[in-house]
């Protein structure tokens, strides 16, 4: 009787996990691909109004926001998310008091960091412009981005709090309305420059990178009521007594000592773009007599304007990696081998149903794609294009693996395959420009990232010994819906007219409800969210 009970217990808590991973899950899906999806869409209009300089302008725009997103890793050194993993595991201890200290303290550093860090990036602006090749265009461009720095620190700590809860509403909802406001300052703004005013796209351009200042108020206005709502602002000013007994000098230094690792894993996407931006225009100057407009072009070609894109679905899978972690952490924490193992499964699982089916879906549909955003594209526009949604699987598995080995407590290991990663991309950087100019940077990342993606898995798996029989079962059935789906895409888009939107709007849309049903026959959608899931079929009458 008692091992029954107990065994009940066990599957309670295991279902008790998963369901709150699962609307973890689905809240910062949700929040995260609207956002991303409101952060492309934009540049449709963004770009046609900037006319003879839409791919110049786009170069700047990325080439800002890539120093401004290292600066963003850099002023929170990596502490929400390690707050994220603290508070999960003080609340699994049951010493909540100890969650609210740590918010508090962090609050208070966090705030001093990010005035610091706007700081030096506004006075180091001209340095950073020269660096890029971006000239005295970018000067303003990273000047306006530093406000941004400012505010971002403690917004940030507020996130990682919520995330720590695996009360992902408000984090997804903060992320949702930081975009809309933004997207909206964006593109009032340069509107009324390009088509209203002066026409000075460099004008524009600051403009539409003040709004990640604009939006980043937006967003902590929605987190201050979300904690508002929960009662919690009284309980962060003035936690009561914790068990777990710390001065705040031990508590700042134990948690910087646990982010430093965060932030230099996490940062290893946005590295390797800044390598890229401060290489590739002084080594195709070694190949041929360019100028500082020619390649700009040529970087808005293979980053600029594919990472609008990529970055969506690379910004998915950052998601589905973060949602896990507190999950991951107190499992990991409580000794419960069986529960980690099947959550790191899991989602991984979830992981491939998101990306294989977009990655390839889109890369099918690239010259419709890329048409429909910017123009009608030339065979190197298109190739840099698939290129990079082919990348963008190896990038986006980077991204959730590094969390999830250091959620399992193997931090300097992870900062070694980092480290690896990172020399093999320098290794081949400038022999890669030189030997296939734009494809170069792109050749060079990929073979990096792949090697350290496969050291990041094995890990992974040697440590939390997850099913590979069960997982792999798993990805075989996601590769093998995501065939027939690409087959079904590909025929739709023979058959249809020569009509860019039409053949991306009903090509897709076909192979989106061909993969769902698919998915709804094979059981993945009970498997991957649960009762949502079967909720999901019905209405579909699958």
């Amino acid at each position: 009787m008692e091992n029954a009970e107990f065994i009940e217990e066990e599957i309670s808590s295991s279902q008790n996990q998963q369901n709150k991973m699962l609307a973890g899950t689905f809240w910062m899906t949700a929040g995260d691909f609207l956002s991303k999806i409101l952060g492309a869409v934009y540049i449709i209009p963004w770009y046609a109004w900037m006319g003879s300089h839409g791919d110049q302008a786009n170069a700047l725009f990325s080439m800002g926001y890539n120093v401004y997103a290292l600066f963003l890793l850099i002023s929170t050194a990596g502490i929400p998310v390690a707050i994220s993993r603290e508070v999960a595991k003080y609340n699994a201890l049951g010493d909540r008091n100890m969650s609210y200290r740590l918010v508090r303290q962090m609050l208070v550093f966090m705030v001093i960091l990010g005035a610091v860090f706007a700081g030096v990036m506004y006075l180091l602006a001209p340095f950073f412009a020269a660096l890029s090749g971006g000239g005295k265009d970018l000067i303003p461009v990273m000047k306006s981005l530093s406000l941004a720095v400012l505010v971002f620190p403690a917004m940030s700590v507020i996130r990682g709090y919520f995330q720590g809860l695996s009360n992902m509403k408000p984090y997804a909802l903060s992320q949702l309305f930081e975009q809309i406001v933004r997207v909206i300052w964006m593109l009032v703004t340069a509107f009324m420059i390009m088509k209203l005013g002066s026409g000075d796209w460099v004008a524009a351009v600051t403009q539409s990178t003040t709004a990640a200042f604009i939006g980043m108020i937006a967003s902590s206005v929605v987190l201050i009521l979300a904690l508002m709502k929960q009662g919690d602002i009284a309980n962060i000013a003035n936690p009561g007594p914790s068990k777990h007994q710390i001065n705040a000098v031990n508590l700042l230094a134990q948690t910087l000592t646990q982010a430093i690792p965060f932030i230099v894993i996490g940062s290893a996407i946005q590295i390797f773009k800044l390598i890229d931006q401060t290489t590739f225009p002084h080594v195709m100057r070694m190949v041929a007599n360019y100028t500082d407009a020619q390649l700009a072009i040529f970087f808005s070609y293979f980053s600029a304007n594919t990472d609008k894109l990529t970055m969506v679905l690379i910004g998915v899978a950052t998601t589905l990696g973060g949602v896990g972690i507190p999950v991951i952490t107190s499992s990991y924490v409580k000794g419960d081998k069986k529960e980690t193992a099947h959550v790191i499964s899991y989602n991984l699982q979830l992981f491939a149903v998101f990306m294989l089916p977009a990655v390839v879906g889109m890369s099918i549909l690239a010259r419709e794609i890329y048409t429909i955003f910017y123009v009608s594209p030339s065979q190197l526009q298109l190739n840099l294009f698939v290129f990079a949604f082919l990348q963008s699987f190896l990038l986006a598995s980077y991204a959730l693996l590094s969390p999830m080995l250091q959620a399992l407590r193997h931090s300097r290991v992870a900062m070694r395959y980092f480290a690896l990663t990172l020399v093999i991309k320098l290794v081949l950087q400038v022999p890669a420009i030189l030997l296939y100019e734009a494809y170069g940077p792109m050749i060079a990342t990929t073979i990096a990232f792949g090697i350290g993606v496969y050291l990041f898995l094995r890990k992974v798996q040697q440590v939390s010994e997850f099913s590979i029989k069960v997982t792999f079962r798993g990805f075989l059935g996601i590769a093998t819906m995501t065939l027939i789906m690409a087959i079904i895409v590909s025929l739709a888009k023979w058959l249809l007219p020569n009509h860019v939107l039409l053949k991306t709007v009903v090509a897709g849309g076909f192979g989106f409800a061909a993969y769902l049903v698919m998915a709804a026959k094979l059981g993945y959608l009970e498997k991957l969210f649960g009762a949502k899931g079967t909720s999901l079929r019905r209405k579909l009458h699958i």
